[in-house]
């Protein structure tokens, strides 16, 4: 059987940006020999698990039943649906960076603004209102942030401390998961990280991370 940590990675983005904006993450994975693909899906007008399913059909295409799959923010939670709803498909290992999964005070507390629940579309607001799926990824680590600057900090001064400035750490908790760490990055700022790059590959290639540097 292929060694996990050899397995093709699909790298799936966050709400209100486009796959370009991973290209960051999926090319320093390619120099350190991962073969990493970025995919890029409609954040507002689809809902989290139509989004899901295009996710399955995404791997399919590349005929992949089985990978690896490193996720940022909403990404997180539509990988976590479409293993959820497509358990042919068999994730090794699952990255995931800053994904609010037990709650998000920071969309929340948008969808109280004028015109807040349009911004936030549809797969958060799926994601608001239905059970959390269980973990189906068979290794699972979490990076969250805690440096608190970025828009759920200006919209909502009472996010959970500490936070990446839309995510707080606590909500970044999933059931089951193989590891969890902190790193002092920004919500955005943690696709750029280097850092986050080193704690990636670790999990992805041996199934934990590596000691804080």
């Amino acid at each position: 059987m292929t060694d996990p940590g050899a397995l093709p990675v699909i790298i799936v983005h966050g709400l209100w940006v486009h796959g370009l904006v991973m290209e960051y993450l999926a090319h320093q994975l390619k120099e350190d020999g991962f073969d990493a693909h970025t995919w890029s899906y409609p954040t507002m007008r689809q809902t989290l698990s139509e989004n899901a399913d295009h996710l399955a059909a995404y791997c399919n295409s590349l005929g992949l039943r089985r990978l690896n799959l490193g996720a940022h923010s909403m990404g997180g939670l539509v990988a976590m649906k479409m293993l959820e709803r497509t358990p042919a498909i068999i994730c090794e290992r699952l990255v995931l960076i800053g994904t609010p999964y037990t709650d998000s005070a920071a969309a929340r507390r948008l969808a109280q603004f004028p015109g807040g629940d349009w911004l936030l579309g549809r797969s958060i607001r799926e994601w608001l209102d239905e059970t959390r799926p269980k973990l189906r990824a068979r290794q699972a680590g979490v990076i969250a942030g805690t440096r608190g600057f970025g828009l759920g900090a200006l919209i909502g001064a009472d996010l959970p401390q500490p936070h990446d400035g839309v995510v707080a750490v606590e909500e970044t908790a999933v059931p089951g998961i193989t590891e969890h760490i902190e790193v002092h990055a920004g919500h955005t700022e943690m696709l750029f990280s280097s850092e986050v790059v080193r704690q990636c590959g670790a999990f992805l290639r041996h199934g934990h991370f590596e000691p804080a540097s």
